[in-house]
């Protein structure tokens, strides 16, 4: 087995191609090792001293690591506690446990507008930072602002705000006039 691996635009995260599916549908993101009890492989990811996050997409692995740790110490454990998962014929998320397609679900007069922040987030954002290891997702709407969830490589990511603003915010407000501001939230 051949793990590739890709800087992101985050230097306190790498983003690991093992060359086949990660997850069939959703992303999971794991901001602790208690959290992480429901996935094998983020369990054994999180053994590594030094990692501090773990985010699956559908063909990548996304971990972060604490500041004072350097890369070359913990990517050789981290590559070999990937290969170590997918040779031992585990799941990489245990049966019952939730993978999530990320957006939090939203009814009432703003339906619509909320329907198309989806749609553009899933059709132009969220693909283009998955190449980067990360996912943004909705979170609400209220009085023009957009609140959004950052995951993976994206969260603590020092251009994410510049993301943000000038890239989703002007998306956003371009194709729905109803929106005025982006904000980032933390969960």
């Amino acid at each position: 087995m051949f793990i590739q691996t890709e800087s992101t635009p985050n230097p306190a995260t790498l983003k690991f191609l093992p060359g086949q599916a990660v997850l069939d549908t959703g992303t999971a993101d794991f901001t602790t090792a208690d959290g992480a009890r429901t996935s094998p492989l983020a369990e054994r990811i999180f053994s590594v001293t030094g990692v501090t996050g773990v985010f699956f997409g559908n063909d990548f692995v996304t971990v972060t690591k604490a500041d004072a740790i350097e890369w070359d110490h913990i990517k050789p454990a981290i590559l070999g506690a990937i290969m170590e998962h997918y040779q031992s014929g585990q799941p990489v998320i245990l049966g019952g446990a939730d993978t999530t397609s990320g957006h939090a679900a939203h009814s009432g007069e703003d339906s619509e507008i909320i329907n198309q922040i989806k749609e553009l987030l899933d059709t132009r954002v969220r693909p283009a930072v998955a190449q980067d290891g990360g996912d943004i997702t909705f979170h609400g709407f209220d009085r023009g602002v957009v609140y959004l969830h950052m995951q993976g490589a994206c969260a603590g990511c020092p251009s994410s705000t510049i993301t943000l603003k000038m890239g989703i915010e002007n998306l956003l407000r371009h194709y729905i006039p109803e929106v005025t501001e982006v904000r980032p939230v933390g969960l």
